[in-house]
């Protein structure tokens, strides 16, 4: 068996003081992530980035910082994954009503730093918090770091 581990990217985008989240269905239950996703062959982590924020919130997105790389070790009764995900800020752009969400996004939703922190039960990983807290204490590298 090969190990490798699952790399993602996820969006902090903030507006009047509240963070764009995503509820979503997964097989723990309903939970609450940032627009998030896995990097597919061929794309770059930017567009990796642009895809998932407009595919799970039908806003176009764009990137002004990396927030931060983390890597998680998830146990569960089956295995262990290891995710390394790369977390970006950026602006939301237009809207596009008619988009259908991804497979399996409830909706999305603007939460205040102090709602996210008090949801820690329903959050899909730990990294939802730790990449805002991140932000908030001004975790911000310009996106040359990232090379494609």
């Amino acid at each position: 068996m090969i190990w490798k581990p699952n790399v993602t990217v996820a969006a902090i985008v903030e507006r009047d003081g509240r963070f764009l989240l995503v509820e979503e269905n997964t097989s723990e239950g309903v939970k609450l992530n940032q627009p998030a996703g896995h990097l597919e062959a061929g794309e770059t982590l930017i567009e990796a980035i642009k895809r998932e924020v407009l595919e799970e919130t039908a806003f176009s997105f764009e990137p002004k910082f990396t927030t931060g790389i983390q890597l998680w070790n998830k146990k569960t009764n089956d295995n262990d994954l290891t995710y390394l995900r790369i977390s970006f800020s950026g602006d939301i752009g237009e809207f596009f009503p008619q988009r259908t969400l991804d497979t399996g996004i409830i909706r999305s939703m603007w939460l205040t730093h102090e709602e996210i922190k008090n949801a820690t039960d329903t959050l899909r990983s730990p990294l939802v918090l730790s990449s805002i807290n991140d932000y908030l204490d001004g975790g911000l590298f310009p996106l040359s770091v990232i090379r494609p």
